[in-house]
């Protein structure tokens, strides 16, 4: 059993580590990793599920309905008493005509959409249902009360919202209980600390952090070739941040990551997860996976408790490459997306 932590006040109980399923989404959509096998999606899904992790995060816009179709594949494959939590979202809309074009946020459309998600995920019941980014022009007011009764009649199990702010949250708040937040949050990323989940605590709503490896960025797996050898279709190919001189001050932090890693036998993704996991109020942390191989890099650090030490190191590190400790507010501009 991996450990685990209370959802705010939803009854369920996370591993700290959930799989994400953005990259499962394939290519082909404006925010694709490039070519994804399914099979291999699939088998990741049912690895991470059999080593403990009992939650899946995705999104219809991963793929543009595919990742759900996998996962909801997936989910077909386990016995009924091993099935995770399944956690989806709302609020982003695509255009079938243009799949590279960036999507709409449109919270018009939620009963729709749920539907819709049910149908491709094969359940009767999301886990977690969430309003992926808050909308341009149209007020909490109209949207949330609706996530509210959808609660209220078992189509939902707990309602979230991922990306909003502590305004965003508090009118949310007044409506109808928001059961989680889904905020960035990594090395170079950490502006939520500060803000938002401390707001959480307050509230009584759990913390499911997005991005802990920055797309694979903190992962301990990349170097210029592999980033130069992305293909066209993975988003990560011309991203400010995996290119040029950011991309050199990313990777000499990770070379800073490694002798901690080695201290604790474990990889740099571990520590950099851990890292997140360590900051109070976290229920829990999204990681992605394309492959089984990837899930057992990253599993131990579910329970891997970074000393004083280790955190102190960080912070020299990410004070001498990014000239801010990893401990204080703000990061880098924000790359990828929930």
């Amino acid at each position: 059993m991996l450990p685990s932590q209370p959802l705010g006040r939803t009854g369920m109980r996370l591993s700290t580590v959930g799989l994400g399923a953005w990259a499962l989404g394939g290519a082909g959509w404006e925010a694709g990793w490039g070519p994804q096998d399914d099979a291999n999606s699939i088998a990741t899904i049912v690895h991470a599920v059999e080593h403990g992790v009992n939650w899946v995060d995705t999104a219809p816009i991963y793929g543009h309905g595919h990742s759900e179709e996998v996962v909801g594949r997936a989910l077909a494959a386990l016995p009924a008493d091993d099935r995770p939590y399944v956690f989806t979202k709302c609020g982003l809309w695509w255009d079938d005509t243009d799949p590279m074009a960036p999507p709409a946020r449109d919270t018009r459309r939620i009963r729709r959409e749920v539907e819709h998600s049910l149908t491709r995920l094969g359940t009767e019941r999301i886990d977690l249902y969430q309003v992926h980014w808050p909308p341009f022009d149209i007020a909490i007011e109209e949207y949330w009360p609706t996530m509210v009764a959808l609660r209220a009649e078992g189509k939902v199990r707990a309602i979230g919202v991922s990306n909003f702010d502590t305004v965003q949250l508090a009118k949310a708040e007044a409506l109808g209980h928001v059961d989680s937040l889904q905020p960035p949050l990594s090395l170079l990323r950490r502006a939520a600390v500060d803000a938002e989940i401390p707001w959480c605590a307050a509230n009584g709503a759990g913390v499911i952090v997005y991005s802990p490896l920055e797309s694979g960025l903190l992962s301990g797996a990349f170097d210029a070739s592999r980033t130069a050898a992305l293909p066209a279709s993975d988003w990560r190919a011309t991203a400010p941040e995996f290119t040029g001189a950011a991309l050199r001050r990313n990777l000499a932090l990770v070379e800073a990551l490694r002798p901690i890693a080695a201290r604790h036998g474990v990889s740099v993704a571990a520590v950099a997860i851990a890292w997140t996991l360590a900051q109070p109020g976290v229920t829990g942390a999204i990681v992605g996976a394309r492959r089984p191989t990837q899930v057992d890099d990253w599993l131990p650090a579910a329970g891997l408790e970074l000393t004083e030490a280790d955190l102190a190191e960080i912070d020299a590190a990410m004070v001498e490459r990014h000239g801010v400790p990893a401990s204080g507010p703000g990061g880098i501009e924000q790359i990828g997306g929930s």
